[in-house]
Order: C-alpha cells, then sequence, then structure tokens
C-alpha cells in the first residue's frame, strides 16, 4: 500500500480526533481520492492554496490536536481522565499514531501514487509544501507517546476553542473570541489593595472549587474596575479561569449561555462592564432572576462580575423623590433588591491628593522614569487638574504622556 492511500485510510478511520470536516484535512482528503483523475490537479492546488498560509502541514494538525473539543481533551482539561473507559485511551493512542503519519504525507507521495505518467509529469511541476516542519508542544516526535504530557496541557490550558481563547463576546447567540485582550496584570495597578485583594480572594476560591460569591465593583470612573477583572483573567487563565464579556442589553440570554457552559470543566466570569439600569428596565428583573439563585441561576462554574459607576445600580428619578413615604420606601427597597443580591460589593473611590501622587510615584518607578520627585508631582497635578480628576486612569495617561 502507497503513502498517499494509507492516509486517505487513516483519515477515514479517525475516531476520538474526528477531523474529516475541518477544510485543510478535508481538502487534503480530496486530493487523495482524486488520483485517478484528472481533477488531482485542482485539488492539490487547492490544498496547498489553503496550507500556504500555516507553518507546515504538522504544524497545523498538532495544533487541531491540542484545540480540539473530544471526550478525551474535555476529561484531560477536568482533570478526570482516569473516569474515562479504556477504550477511549486506545482511540486516543491509535488516532494520534495516524495523525503523524497524516501530517508527514509529503507533494512527493502524491505523484508517486499517480498512475497516469502525463498527470504524475504536472504534479511534479508544482510548488512543495514542507513535510517536516515542526509540531507544536508538547507533540515532538512519537505522538502517541505523548498521552500524559497532553493530559497536562488540558488542564492548564482548557480545550477546544477555551485552549484557543480565554476571553469571548457575545454576539448572535454565539461566543466570539477576543484575539487580543488587555495584558494589564495584577502588579500593573498600583493603590486599592484593599479592593483587589477580596476581588482575588474570591477568585481563588472560585477556581478551587470553594464557595464564591456574585461581585460588584462599584464607584468612580477611573479608578481601575474593569482592569481589576481583566487583571485576575491574565493571573489566572492557566488555572482554567474564563471570561465571556457582555453587554446589559445581552442579559436575557444568560440561560442560553448557561446551557452552553453548564457542562464545561473550566471556569468562567461573566463580565458586565458598565452596569446601570433604568427603573423600567426589563433586564433588571432578568439579572436578579440570575442572582437569586432560583431556576434562571447559574450553573456553578460560571459566576457574575460587573463594573458599575453606581452603588445601587439603578439611576433615580425626581419623580421618586416627590413621591409619598410608602412610595418612597417601597422605590428604594426595589432599588436596593438587585445589588444587594450581589454576594460582594467592592467600592472603589477617587484617591485623594496623597494616594494619586503615591500611585503616579510607583507607575513612575515601573516604567523607569527618572525624573525629580517634585518636579513629577507638580506636573502630575496639573496633569489632574487638566482633566478634573485625580484618579488612576489619570495617573496611566500622565505617565504615558511623559513616555
Amino acid at each position: 500500500m502507497n503513502k498517499a492511500v494509507k492516509v486517505r485510510y487513516y483519515i477515514e478511520s479517525l475516531c476520538v480526533y474526528d477531523f474529516k470536516q475541518d477544510e485543510i484535512i478535508n481538502a487534503l482528503y480530496d486530493l487523495l481520492n482524486s488520483l485517478e483523475d484528472e481533477t488531482v490537479l485542482t485539488k492539490q492546488s487547492r490544498f496547498f492554496n489553503l496550507l500556504s498560509s500555516h507553518h507546515s502541514l504538522r504544524h497545523y494538525v498538532s495544533k487541531l490536536i491540542l484545540t480540539d473539543d473530544n471526550v478525551f481533551t474535555k476529561a484531560a482539561a477536568a482533570g478526570k481522565c482516569d473516569e474515562l473507559d479504556p477504550s477511549i485511551l486506545d482511540g486516543v493512542k491509535a488516532d494520534l499514531e495516524k495523525l503523524e503519519v497524516i501530517a508527514s504525507i509529503s507533494a512527493e507521495d502524491i505523484y508517486k501514487a499517480e498512475e497516469d505518467s502525463d498527470i504524475a509529469d504536472v504534479l511534479k511541476t508544482m510548488p512543495k509544501w514542507n513535510p517536516n516542519g515542526r509540531a507544536m508542544l508538547p507533540l515532538t516526535d512519537d505522538w502517541a507517546e505523548h498521552i500524559e504530557d497532553l493530559k497536562a496541557f488540558h488542564r492548564t490550558n482548557g480545550y477546544g476553542m477555551f485552549a484557543k481563547f480565554v476571553a469571548f463576546t457575545w454576539r448572535n447567540e454565539e461566543f466570539v473570541p477576543i484575539t487580543a485582550i488587555d495584558s494589564i496584570r495584577l502588579t500593573d495597578l498600583k493603590n486599592y489593595e484593599v479592593q483587589r485583594g477580596k476581588v482575588v480572594d474570591n477568585t481563588v476560591a472560585f477556581i478551587s472549587d470553594l464557595p464564591a460569591n456574585n461581585i460588584l465593583l462599584y464607584g468612580d470612573r477611573g479608578t481601575g474596575k474593569s482592569s481589576t477583572v481583566h487583571a485576575i483573567l491574565n493571573e489566572y487563565k492557566n488555572r482554567g479561569l474564563r471570561m465571556i464579556e457582555i453587554s446589559k442589553g445581552d442579559i436575557n440570554d444568560l440561560t442560553m449561555i448557561r446551557e452552553k457552559i453548564s457542562d464545561s470543566p473550566m471556569k468562567f466570569i461573566i463580565f458586565i462592564d458598565d452596569l446601570s439600569f433604568q427603573r423600567q428596565d426589563e433586564c433588571y428583573t432578568s439579572l436578579k432572576a440570575v442572582l437569586e439563585g432560583g431556576v434562571a441561576a447559574l450553573p456553578k462554574n460560571a459566576l457574575i462580575y460587573a463594573t458599575s459607576n453606581r452603588r445601587h445600580l439603578v439611576k433615580e428619578n425626581f419623580e421618586d423623590r416627590d413621591c409619598n413615604d410608602v412610595n418612597r420606601r417601597d422605590n428604594m427597597q426595589e432599588t436596593l433588591s438587585l445589588s444587594d443580591r450581589f454576594g460582594l460589593a467592592v467600592g472603589y473611590y477617587v484617591p485623594d491628593k496623597r494616594r494619586f501622587l503615591h500611585i503616579v510615584e510607583e507607575l513612575a518607578k515601573a516604567h523607569h522614569i527618572d525624573m525629580d520627585q517634585e518636579q513629577l508631582f507638580l506636573q502630575a497635578e496639573s496633569f489632574a487638574t487638566q482633566r478634573a480628576t485625580r484618579s488612576p486612569r489619570t495617573a496611566q495617561q500622565f505617565i504615558k504622556s511623559l513616555l
């Protein structure tokens, strides 16, 4: 049996890592099926064209393996491979052996298998892809011998699209990957140590399968509420934490999101930035139902982290103040009822002058800015005055202006 035929049979017989529907593997399969007719030329052209945007076939196939969503990768991400039937692990080993052979096929193997000498001569004139590219770690050689390495990889990096990306937005009832996330780390954030400590402790409990709360981060603009959440993701993404960012308008879709993530071993922060409501907003009631912990509640692998400039989330209208004492009390109770359903509320407020200048000084040190302290503080105060706020965001913008 020549290699081209073997590879075709191997593609057909994949079980756990079933890549038949992948565009490039499917193009290779079509190519191998066309060796007995003239379409082989167009099929090889298409295959090469698709593959040319990748490092090599070997690199591409190894990436498919590392980012596949199957029963093995999901169990590995959860650390539960010992619960799998032994036949699954046998299937994984057999597929890895076949995939390494598939990844090594060359243009030479194609034209050697072509029985029509005229077509073979034309195939020899076509560009050749690299059959010896480097696979992605932990796959090197003898892929079938790296099952334990793959288990460790998925335990750290997740599976499927959650191995490719760590943050997503919710759009048109689907998770859309965020390809470039904010790279901020906890060590980049200055001041607000007490507030960040509460969020960190809650998150660590969450990813450790301990009781944890939904969090409302509230307070003045530019104080680092959103940056705290982004830094938390960067800190714990290698421990299975992922983020799904939704808008206020997507709150009614939380039930649908719950269904999509409920059986995943990953931990999810559902992030709602800059949250506030009008009193009659229907999303208000939907979020209350989710936070209440009833039928519509989130699964155990998801929490809501929301930021808001308002402690009680609901904008107050003048007519609310003009009502009688009974109605005013009812309105107040309704206003408090949503924010109270967050198990943890953390306040971020604009720092005073002393703390603002301390943040500036710490950021200057972190960016290796060598400037006389008195001059640094004078310029920082002038910068803050122009923007009418001494927030941490203003401090960051000032440091960037110096850089």
